[in-house]
């Protein structure tokens, strides 16, 4: 079904779904880290309640789940001895603490996460608390194109490896990861032809999967098919924001469609992507403008979380929260959860309509084209670019007043995020990157495109 057919919403059809941010400055785009300069919130001050989380019931097992999860995709990093990147467990364990004693309750990881480094550090910290008080979720991320990775046995051993590095004997949400990346043939391949549902759900019987489900990226075909498949899923994943309700582009589905869809068949919905990737947390001034008018005090991201959280189908919306204000900030939203008014929607629509004029490429930093094999920083670059066109300074048209500063924010910043032998113009085009991608950039095109904007940009001279 194309998302071209699902467009035309009205803000009805959303709002009957319902249950009861600062401008990127100069700063920022010259390369500020998020340590000393968080664009993520505007005002993240005040008590963090400890008994007001929303939650939400899981009607196939009762399960009473925070409607804020824990994304554990990007836990905090360190340098090893020697030279290493690893996970800082002590942060890990600060945050897992906090987040269970302010309510959050689901955690939400895969075997690929973190580079495989993210199901040990999440298990590691959970360990530490009654298996009662938290729900841990990762996926069966059986996605690599050789043919053992997708046998019945190498899909069991990806299984039983989460066990191991989770420190578990059952888990409490498990996912068919990525459904759609390459279409019907390859649901068939990965869960069905192997019988890999049928060993998931003998699984399930036995007690050591307590719900079963899948996460959703691409091709929609491949949803409508897995849904239709004779199984009463516990629960899916799919992305869900307020663009990509029916302004979806790309890989992307509409996630009306998507969210109306399940909620046909019982299956509540978990939410990924309630940010885009971030995007929705860097509105500029001009952008932010129609939320102002009626919410000055709250930021980006807090409109966004809202968002995701009012249909009444929602399950539980996961954040990737490095950093504790960014945990504190979504804990307060969801303490409990205003749902959006008829108002506030039209508001949204209109910040979505402007978004949707911006040069913007569709990259959620998930990692999953990482490690480049030639060292490029592909989310790194992504990332700056888009930092600019968020804040409306590129350094496009050398007539405009502004270019010559634009252009000195775009260097300096590109030159201090992405270090000079991991930027785009080392790029070989090889391709290897691409089928890698959920949103399906055509990496190795952009990298072209930005290296020679930069290259254009080199050529005046200097800063």
């Amino acid at each position: 079904m194309a998302n071209d057919d699902k467009k035309n919403i009205s803000r009805r059809d959303f709002l009957k779904t319902l249950g009861a941010g600062t401008a990127v400055g100069a700063a920022a785009l010259a390369g500020c880290k998020p340590a000393g300069c968080n664009t993520n919130t505007s005002s993240i001050t005040g008590e963090v309640p400890k008994d007001k989380m929303t939650y939400r019931t899981n009607p196939h097992t009762g399960d009473r789940v925070s409607l804020l999860g824990y994304g554990c995709m990007r836990w905090p990093m360190k340098q090893s001895s020697d030279g290493q990147a690893e996970v800082d467990q002590d942060a890990v364990n600060d945050l897992v603490d906090y987040a269970l004693d302010h309510g959050v309750n689901y955690f939400d990881t895969a075997p690929g996460y973190l580079r495989g480094l993210s199901e040990a550090a999440t298990g590691a910290a959970l360990k530490r608390h009654p298996r009662e008080k938290f729900f841990i979720a990762t996926k069966l991320s059986n996605m690599a194109p050789d043919a053992y990775a997708r046998s019945r046995e190498g899909s069991i051993a990806m299984y039983r490896q989460s066990f191991e590095r989770l420190q578990v004997d059952y888990i409490d949400y498990y996912l068919l990861h990525s459904i759609g990346g390459d279409g019907v043939p390859g649901v068939d391949e990965r869960f069905i032809d192997n019988g890999m549902i049928d060993f998931l759900l003998r699984e399930k019987e036995q007690g050591r999967i307590r719900n079963l489900g899948w996460s959703f990226h691409g091709d929609v075909e491949a949803f409508d098919h897995l849904l239709a498949y004779p199984v009463q899923w516990d629960f899916a994943m799919i992305q869900l924001n307020y663009m990509d309700w029916h302004h979806a582009t790309g890989r992307n589905v509409n996630a009306e469609y998507l969210y109306s869809e399940l909620e046909k068949k019982n299956v509540p919905a978990i939410v990924m992507e309630p940010l885009l990737g971030g995007r929705l947390s860097r509105l500029n001034s001009l952008t932010q403008a129609p939320l102002r008018r009626l919410r000055p005090d709250d930021s980006p991201a807090k409109w966004a979380f809202r968002y995701a959280g009012s249909p009444d189908n929602i399950l539980t919306v996961l954040s990737g929260m490095t950093y504790l204000e960014h945990l504190q900030e979504n804990i307060r939203t969801y303490s409990p959860l205003e749902p959006i008014t008829p108002e506030e929607y039209d508001a949204l629509e209109e910040v979505t309509q402007l978004l949707l004029n911006e040069d913007f490429i569709p990259c959620t930093e998930c990692q999953y084209c990482m490690p480049c094999h030639y060292g490029i920083d592909i989310p790194g670059i992504f990332s700056h670019y888009n930092k600019v066109v968020n804040a409306r300074r590129m350094p496009e048209d050398a007539g405009d007043s502004n270019y010559r500063k634009f252009r000195r924010e775009f260097l300096i910043g590109y030159d201090r995020s992405v270090p000079k032998l991991r930027q785009a113009k080392n790029c070989i085009g090889c391709g290897i990157c691409k089928p890698e991608c959920p949103q399906r950039i055509p990496i190795p095109d952009q990298m072209q495109r930005i290296d020679q904007f930069v290259e254009r940009l080199r050529l005046e001279g200097g800063y």
